[in-house]
């Protein structure tokens, strides 16, 4: 059965389900289906609480290192990320661009008086962060790998939070940050503070999910690229190495070579390791998104990786469905549900229909209680924000009208899986084709693809 086939039949049938909850048929599941979820989630948040560092630790900054995949090499933003790294005191930060923009890499690290000693730049032929990752892995030295993107800065104490987890347990194997967006100065009704905003409750949302999901289960939606924490004996392990650069999807058909961070998140369920989600302001990262139309370029890009990855982790690998169950049910399964504007309609034509013979009084009461709920349900996760920003509570309908269109995004995502083009940066992608290519039914193939791994994989491990 082909991705698309699945992914029509399932939505039909979540529709209908809903729809036949609206017309009265079968009890109202779908409601507690959706916000038992958000209940549970609410409590969970606010009784979370992150792993402190210790007093006295054993694992220090220089048992870190740092690997940034990046492009271009250069740049204002990269060099932020850098200066607010090396204020953490990392033993090493690997950058690793492209060949074509190695020169321009060197000249802004030339620029840098801590380049020669902490920074170690590499490169490779071509743009892929998988690539760019493995390339790098092989030079660690210290116990704790960090991935980190090219556009994200760091508060002053980001290492010792990441490092607490590792120090708490050694089940633990991987450890994600919350996330808020590094606002532009903008007037509040401009488009730019639109989309600065959407952009901020993407993150909020995120920020939630994760907590939430790591105080009830361990699970996690995705230890975010944009900086997490590995113990690098996984990492420099072969058969992650092979499978991290020779992903299967779809039971074998495809090739792919995107989503690189979704695969380290289930690797770490799949093969035992726990994981943990700091929230906590000193733990707090900073990034940038879009604060354009290229947002929705990102948000398409974002879906498409979620379809990607969840139907994996649900039909493929199904380790989730005994180990983390609520993670289950609050995150992945939310992948396959229908849209909010089917839910949200068909919960309001059901109350509707379904109180008809009650008393006038008490069908309002019944009705205007059903619309207080979903507009609270619209922003209680989100109330962080709002509490930092109150400002921003005048765009709340912006947000309700996008969060019904955002349904219309992953419908279109869920559509184009094969699709795995950024469309947000110049030169990203120029080697988009190996990102997802339709695997050949040749063992020869297979066979020589393995010999080709072996052989190189001796070069890169000759000194692990």
């Amino acid at each position: 059965m082909s991705p698309r086939i699945l992914l029509s039949w399932h939505l039909l049938w979540s529709s209908s389900i809903l729809l036949a909850s609206a017309a009265g048929n079968v009890p109202p599941l779908s409601c507690l289906y959706r916000y038992v979820r958000l209940a549970v989630n609410l409590i969970a948040v606010w009784t979370f609480r992150p792993i402190l560092p210790p007093e006295n630790p054993t694992l220090t900054s220089q048992d870190a290192t740092i690997i940034i995949p990046t492009l271009q090499g250069c740049g204002d933003e990269l060099e932020e990320t850098l200066r607010t790294i090396l204020i953490n005191e990392p033993f090493q930060i690997i950058l690793v661009t492209i060949d074509s923009n190695r020169g321009n890499a060197e000249k802004m690290l030339k620029n840098m008086p801590a380049s020669k000693t902490r920074i170690q730049l590499l490169s490779i032929p071509k743009a892929n962060k998988r690539r760019q990752m493995v390339r790098a892995i092989p030079e660690v030295q210290t116990k704790i790998t960090v991935f980190v993107d090219d556009d994200v800065s760091w508060p002053t104490k980001e290492l010792v939070w990441l490092l607490a987890v590792f120090e708490k347990d050694p089940i633990y194997g991987g450890v994600a940050t919350c996330q808020r967006l590094r606002r532009s100065d903008s007037p509040l009704f401009s488009t730019q503070r639109v989309w600065d905003f959407l952009g901020a409750l993407y993150l909020e949302r995120r920020n939630f999910d994760c907590a939430a999901t790591t105080h009830v289960d361990g699970g996690m939606p995705c230890l975010s690229g944009r900086t997490s924490a590995y113990r690098t004996k996984i990492l420099q392990d072969r058969d992650f190495t092979y499978n991290f650069t020779n992903e299967e999807w779809w039971f074998g058909k495809y090739e792919l070579n995107a989503d690189d961070d979704n695969f380290l998140s289930r690797w770490m369920v799949t093969h035992g390791w726990e994981t943990y989600f700091q929230y906590h302001p000193e733990a707090e990262i900073q990034t940038t998104l879009e604060n354009n139309a290229k947002f929705l370029k990102q948000c398409v890009r974002w879906s498409r990786s979620n379809w990607r990855s969840n139907l994996t982790t649900l039909i493929q690998e199904q380790v989730v469905w005994y180990r983390q169950p609520w993670s289950t049910y609050a995150v992945y399964l939310t992948t396959l549900s229908p849209p909010a504007f089917v839910g949200d309609l068909a919960l309001i034509v059901f109350c509707y229909y379904g109180t008809k013979e009650w008393g006038e009084d008490s069908r309002m009461f019944t009705l205007k209680a059903l619309a207080t709920w979903m507009l609270v349900s619209k922003f209680i996760k989100l109330l962080g924000h709002y509490i930092r920003y109150p400002v921003d509570f005048v765009l709340l309908p912006v947000s309700i009208l996008f969060g019904y269109f955002h349904g219309l995004i992953k419908l279109y995502a869920a559509f184009t899986l094969n699709v795995t083009t950024w469309g947000t940066r110049d030169g990203a992608d120029a080697s988009d084709a190996e990102r997802m290519r339709e695997k050949p039914d040749d063992e020869e193939h297979t066979e020589a693809k393995y010999s080709l791994f072996q052989a190189s994989n001796h070069i890169l491990f000759r000194n692990a």
